[in-house]
């Protein structure tokens, strides 16, 4: 066993996996401590590197290309202090950080374990149920399906749409962006029918519009990861979007398409309801002609 503590966190490496738990001391990211432990097989792994700095190091896992939802969900936007792959060492323990990279690469050439890109995800990424609370509202994901509950600071055209829930067999992937402090990020929900017809986040009532404390916008990774833990694997896929947001090649078989509910007169009141309040923001200008008709829709398709 190979094993380095640090105030930042401890990595440990038994031969097949290395376990990363992060520190519990109040400079490690919000992010890190609420994903928790990760468990990385040997085989995920493309890579270690020791890199020295003036009075400290920082030890860099790499992971093969696919083998983590986390990473293709993030796309590389996480910030270097929350990603889980990246442990602070004090300059005293330079050595057995080096130690644990040298015993991560013999047993990565003893395995033969290879470099190329995964065919699935060999990471299961977090536990589902996962929720989190942002500046745009609440978005939780249960395995099944995804649900946004607006908040009061939300747009009047998205409070107007109502909670939206969005069935993971209409998913055809998630758009995850940081909000950075200085810019607005978002949390992106594309469905078959609106992957190619994107209004402004603010707007997008399959959005979440992150603008405020950048700490907590940061958990929305957590529900873009689990959503594409569950999704098919990038290498999987048999064919890209048309203009009307369908795939040219065949669907996966396990991709079955989820009857719409029966209407009943509760939920027909409702739509006529959100449909006047529609109206009436157009009417007042607050909606353009093309956001109103898409907005309209998104309407309809939630019932």
């Amino acid at each position: 066993m190979a094993e380095i503590i640090q105030r930042d966190g401890t990595w440990a490496f038994d031969g097949t996996t290395v376990r990363i738990t992060p520190g519990l001391h109040r400079s490690v990211p919000l992010f890190r401590q609420t994903y928790g432990e990760v468990a990385v097989p040997l085989r995920a792994i493309a890579g270690i590197a020791l890199e020295p700095e003036r009075k400290r190091g920082r030890l860099r896992l790499r992971l093969r290309e696919g083998a983590d939802p986390l990473l293709h969900a993030t796309g590389g936007r996480l910030p270097d202090n929350a990603d889980p792959y990246r442990l602070l060492v004090d300059g005293d323990r330079a050595g057995v950080a080096d130690y644990l990279a040298d015993e991560i690469r013999q047993a990565l050439l003893l395995e033969e374990v290879p470099s190329a890109p995964t065919t699935g995800y060999l990471l299961t990424g977090p536990q589902v149920p996962v929720s989190v609370r942002s500046s745009d509202g609440t978005v939780s994901f249960d395995g099944t399906r995804a649900r946004i509950d607006w908040s009061e600071t939300s747009d009047r055209v998205k409070r107007a749409t109502g909670p939206r829930i969005i069935e993971l067999g209409d998913l055809v992937g998630v758009e995850w962006l940081p909000n950075s402090g200085y810019e607005n990020g978002f949390l992106r929900f594309l469905t078959r029918e609106t992957a190619l017809s994107k209004l402004p986040p603010e707007k997008d009532p399959y959005t979440l519009d992150l603008w405020g404390s950048a700490r907590r916008d940061l958990l929305t990774a957590l529900v873009a990861t689990a959503v594409m833990a569950r999704l098919p694997h990038p290498s999987t896929r048999v064919g890209e979007l048309t203009a009307n947001g369908m795939r040219t090649g065949p669907e996966p078989a396990d991709r079955v398409p989820v009857p719409a509910p029966e209407p009943v007169a509760e939920n027909h009141d409702v739509l006529l309801r959100r449909l006047r309040e529609l109206g009436e923001l157009h009417r007042e200008g607050v909606l353009t002609d093309e956001e109103f008709t898409e907005t309209k829709r998104a309407v309809l398709r939630g019932f």
